[in-house]
């Protein structure tokens, strides 16, 4: 492999962990035990502003709603309210139950503009755990409402909210319930990441999950449970952002359950699925359910700025956050992903990693390790926090990464903290450790080769260590300084993972790479020669070291 990659056109490393399909065990328990937290999240993020106002409810189900007598009705995972008040505004008699597990969603219903306690009472409850019947009288609800929300449950604890549902619906009560398909476009997004729980069954990269109903999961879920199927309908349409030239397809089901005690006399029947295509209508046969009252044209997706994310990929500005690094007294704004979605995300290289805040600060507090020399940084990532504390002494600096999402977000930083003239010395580039044509165009913005080469927490894929070397090799200067510490070095911080010490010497001495110096343990018998000790001379700097796992290696050419 060192021959390949020193002769030849070496393999090309992707940095970030390949997929397993599915979360671990630990995740997979950790978003069952902490749903209610990442829901109270998702709420004090958003607040009322990701789920349009569901004004179709009058035009769907609207004959449910009308009648003699005052309804009562529970809403069902009420959010911050938008089916309660357009609902209300409709029909001011009704009497509504809201609940919702998340504290913080129950709130933004009370403090609505149209709440009222005499037509509304909100209160928390986990529908898995609480009993509904201690907050509502038993067989007292006309209509339980179900939008987008049993996909938020686990589906072996689906039974529990049905059977919880069923002690407070009056006899002949009906649900009415929409949420997702099998097949929606943010399922299939799903698919290609490591974020699939269970089968139909993911975690968004917020923390919240979803499920993904077939009509016969539903329809059999529905009458184990002791309802019969009224109607049940998939819907398909086609969404579109024209800005991007992408049309995207949405599927949902659309059905409404009556509780009964024999569920086998269900008004199912055999009917079609129409589905909105352009210029079109496509009939798909042999599915359960009622032939559906109105156009799928006229049917809404309730996303607003959630449909950026799940169907077209776009992240609002909003997913990610600023981190404020001090750097030699100077302050730098870092955009980095937000830590609620960085559990799920592939690329390591939008985060900001401790190794490079430790090695930042050494290189802030040291100018002359780069001072007057030639700066390349391997696998910066989004921060480039290294390069922009040597670009203040350095005379040139290549901040580099393979991920292009990482490379442009690392633009942004660079523009908005790094000022001329420094600005002009900072370069970043693309460089996939290995590709000849990377390489080489790295070698045209500097033929001389780079006197200090920089990489933080980029030991930590097993194959990626010989190409990492390999790379350096290609690219440090061969001109030797006066001293030791004058010579060309490569300068290697992180915390040990999945590759030990050993296993970095084997691949470095395979280039011509001998460990000169390290540290917290130094090489050498007298410490007061060690290089990097030197750099950690003022015991008030030592106190900022982040965490204790962090090494260094101070690589040099034999």
């Amino acid at each position: 492999m060192a021959s390949d990659a020193q002769e030849g056109e070496a393999q090309k490393i992707q940095i970030f962990p390949t997929s397993t399909n599915s979360i671990s065990p630990f995740w997979r328990e950790k978003y069952e035990r902490e749903a209610k937290k990442y829901w109270d999240i998702f709420y004090k993020r958003h607040q009322d502003r990701f789920f349009k106002d569901r004004h179709y409810l009058d035009k769907e189900w609207g004959h449910y709603f009308s009648g003699s007598g005052r309804k009562a009705l529970l809403e069902i995972g009420c959010g911050a309210g938008n089916t309660i008040f357009p609902l209300l505004a409709t029909y001011p008699d009704v009497f509504v139950y809201a609940c919702d597990f998340s504290p913080r969603a129950v709130n933004l219903v009370k403090m609505h503009k149209d709440f009222k306690e005499s037509q509304v009472s909100a209160f928390v409850c986990d529908l898995t755990v609480d009993d509904l019947s201690k907050e509502i009288s038993p067989s007292s609800i006309d209509i339980v409402t179900m939008i987008f929300v049993l996909s938020a449950v686990s589906p072996e604890k689906m039974p529990l909210v049905l059977q919880n549902i069923r002690k407070i619906l009056k006899p002949n009560g009906y649900v009415l319930f929409r949420d997702y398909a099998i097949g929606d476009l943010a399922q299939e997004r799903f698919t290609s990441k490591d974020q699939k729980i269970s089968e139909n069954f993911y975690v968004r990269g917020d923390g919240t999950r979803a499920f993904y109903f077939s009509n016969e999961f539903l329809t059999s879920l529905f009458k184990e449970n002791g309802f019969a199927v009224e109607e049940l309908d998939l819907c398909c349409k086609q969404v579109e952002n024209r800005s991007r030239e992408l049309v995207m397809n949405r599927r949902w089901i659309q059905a409404v359950f009556r509780h009964s005690d024999d569920v086998n006399s269900s008004s199912s029947m055999e009917a079609s699925v129409k589905i909105d295509f352009p210029g079109e209508e496509y009939i798909e046969p042999k599915v359960k359910g009622n032939t559906l009252t109105g156009l799928v044209n006229n049917f809404e997706v309730d996303m607003s700025e959630g449909v950026a994310v799940d169907m077209f990929g776009i992240s609002p500005s909003s997913d990610n956050e600023i981190v404020v690094v001090n750097l030699g007294g100077s302050n730098y704004n870092i955009e980095v992903l937000s830590k609620e979605y960085q559990h799920t995300c592939k690329s390591t290289g939008l985060m900001l990693w401790e190794s490079a805040r430790l090695m930042a600060s050494v290189l802030a507090e040291n100018p002359t390790v780069v001072a007057g020399k030639r700066v390349l940084e391997l696998g910066c990532g989004c921060g480039g926090i290294c390069s922009m504390a040597s670009v203040v002494s350095a005379d040139l600096v290549v901040a580099t990464d393979g991920d292009t999402s990482a490379l442009d977000l690392l633009a942004r930083n660079v523009t908005s903290n790094i000022k001329p003239p420094f600005l002009s010395k900072l370069i970043t580039k693309r460089l996939q450790w290995g590709n000849r044509d990377h390489i080489e165009a790295i070698k045209e913005i500097n033929d001389r080769g780079f006197d200090v080469i920089i990489g933080t927490d980029v030991t930590y894929i097993p194959e990626a260590i010989l190409p990492l070397f390999a790379t350096a090799k290609d690219l440090i200067s061969s001109k030797g300084g006066i001293t030791e510490d004058q010579e060309p070095a490569l300068i290697l911080c992180h915390v040990f993972r999945r590759v030990d010490e050993p296993s970095i010497l084997s691949a470095a001495s395979k280039f011509g790479f001998r460990l000169v110096d390290k540290w917290p343990e130094v090489t050498t018998s007298n410490p007061s020669k060690s290089i990097i000790n030197s750099w950690f001379s003022d015991n008030a700097f030592k106190e900022c070291i982040p965490i204790a796992a962090l090494n260094i290696m101070y690589f040099q050419i034999e």
